[in-house]
């Protein structure tokens, strides 16, 4: 039998807290002991899980994504992104985990003015060394992989919200990562663009790509496979909404998905009956 391959996701223990003695503030903490003392958070993701991580203000939610992300270190505990230990490494190795092990994609696009969407996608892979026709080639493909091949030469004034948001999710693609990394992506967008981007990715994780989402919103929770809900800094509530691998639930079962949708275009298209019934 093959190994299975580590999950992405290994964290042990984990305690982040700011201050000291009576004034620390304990933003992830997990359940205490006897004593009172934190004992941490756990959490495992698996290879192609698609995992939302949900609470209100002050749940511990951004510091957890801070931490998954490898743009802020825990206090004590240990975390293990596809399989490396995180927790030993300098800046410079830390900035390579992130251009190599994960693909951002945040609420705010983040994309830089007056620079073409293909260039966008291309920046992960000039700070990784890639070569410029093997940039390009890579690049449009992600482009292509989101539907925005069309686009490749607009800038980001001339783009919607949505298309801005596209092409942010190309980019964070473009470099294989272990996981996306996703902060409220349709935090800035409507309906339509909300669904437009949560298809796509659904439609990565269903290829295998491996999402860990943080959002406040139960109808873009929907789409994961496993809801994570944080309290005071430990995990309140762990669901399980469909197994690790194989399609999220929008793609298992899409009509029944869109007949509960809040979105009233997704309630209307179920609504109509289909082509040659006489209704």
């Amino acid at each position: 039998m093959p190994a299975l391959p580590p999950p992405v996701i290994t964290v042990r223990r984990l305690v982040k807290s700011y201050g000291e003695g009576e004034a620390a503030v304990h933003a992830l903490r997990g359940p205490t002991d006897a004593e009172g003392r934190a004992l941490g958070v756990d959490l495992t993701v698996q290879v192609g899980d698609f995992v939302a991580i949900m609470g209100s203000s002050g749940s511990g939610k951004s510091t957890l994504m801070n931490i998954l992300g490898c743009l802020d270190v825990p206090t004590s505990g240990r975390y293990l992104l596809d399989g490396i230990d995180v927790g030993g490494l300098d800046e410079h190795q830390l900035s390579l985990v992130r251009n190599r092990k994960i693909g951002f994609i945040f609420q705010s696009f983040n994309l830089v003015p007056r620079t073409t969407a293909i260039a966008q996608v291309e920046l992960p892979l000039a700070y990784a060394g890639v070569k410029a026709a093997e940039r390009r080639r890579r690049a449009l493909a992600a482009l292509t992989l989101v539907g925005l091949a069309d686009r490749a030469d607009h800038r980001p004034n001339e783009l919607s919200g949505g298309q801005q948001q596209r092409v942010a999710v190309a980019r964070a693609l473009v470099t294989a990562p272990a996981m996306l990394l996703a902060d409220e992506p349709t935090g800035n967008l409507d309906s339509r663009s909300t669904d437009d981007v949560l298809a796509i990715v659904d439609r990565l994780n269903a290829s295998g790509r491996t999402v860990v989402l943080i959002t406040h919103e139960d109808e873009v929770a929907r789409h994961a496979k496993r809801i994570v809900r944080l309290v005071d800094g430990r995990i309140h509530e762990d669901v399980r909404q469909g197994p690790p691998v194989g399609p999220p639930p929008a793609l298992l079962d899409p009509v029944g998905f869109a007949a509960a949708s809040l979105h009233i275009q997704n309630r209307a298209a179920v609504a109509l009956p289909p082509l040659g019934s006489g209704r």
